[in-house]
C-alpha cells in the first residue's frame, strides 16, 4: 500500500461527504500500514463549523490510541488544510501531512503564504491525486451553482 492507496481511502472519505451535500473533504490517518481513523466534513449536518475532515479524523484517532500526540502518524487529506485545521494539525504533533488538491480561497497558504503552520518535526507533501480531488470539489461547486 502506497501513498495513492491511502489517498484514495481519503477520497471515499470525501465523496461520502458530496453524497451528503457537505464540501466534499476527506481525510484518513494511518499508523504502520493500517488505517486507524477516518473522517469526512460534517459541517452541515452537525451544525457546527468545527467538523472538518481532519478534525473528526484526529479526534478519532486520539480517543483510538488514548493519547494526544500522533508523531508516528501520517494523514491523508483530499484538500488544503484550513487555518484551524492546520492549528489540530501542529498540536497533534503528526509526523507526516499529505494532501491532494491546494485550497486557493481557504487552505492555509493563503493566510499563511509560505510558512508552515505544522510542527517543526511534520513532513509535508502536496499534490496527491491532485487532479481527482480537485476535480471532486470542482464538480461539488459546479451543482451548487
Amino acid at each position: 500500500m502506497d501513498d495513492e492507496y491511502y489517498m484514495r481511502q481519503a477520497l471515499m472519505q470525501a465523496q461520502q461527504a458530496f453524497t451528503e451535500e457537505e464540501v466534499p473533504v476527506g481525510a484518513v490517518i494511518v499508523i504502520n500500514n493500517k488505517i486507524i481513523s477516518r473522517g469526512y466534513n460534517q459541517v452541515e449536518k452537525l451544525n457546527d463549523p468545527t467538523a472538518h475532515a481532519e478534525i473528526i479524523a484526529l479526534t478519532s484517532a486520539f480517543n483510538f490510541l488514548g493519547s494526544k500526540y500522533l508523531p508516528e502518524a501520517t494523514i491523508y487529506i483530499t484538500v488544503e488544510p484550513c487555518l484551524m485545521c492546520a492549528g489540530a494539525l501542529y498540536w497533534s504533533k503528526i509526523g507526516k501531512i499529505l494532501y491532494g488538491a491546494s485550497d486557493e480561497k481557504n487552505g492555509y497558504l493563503h493566510i499563511t503564504g509560505n510558512t508552515s503552520p505544522f510542527h517543526p518535526k511534520t513532513e509535508l507533501v502536496k499534490g496527491i491525486l491532485q487532479t481527482e480531488c480537485s476535480e471532486l470539489m470542482k464538480s461539488f461547486f459546479r451543482m451548487r451553482r
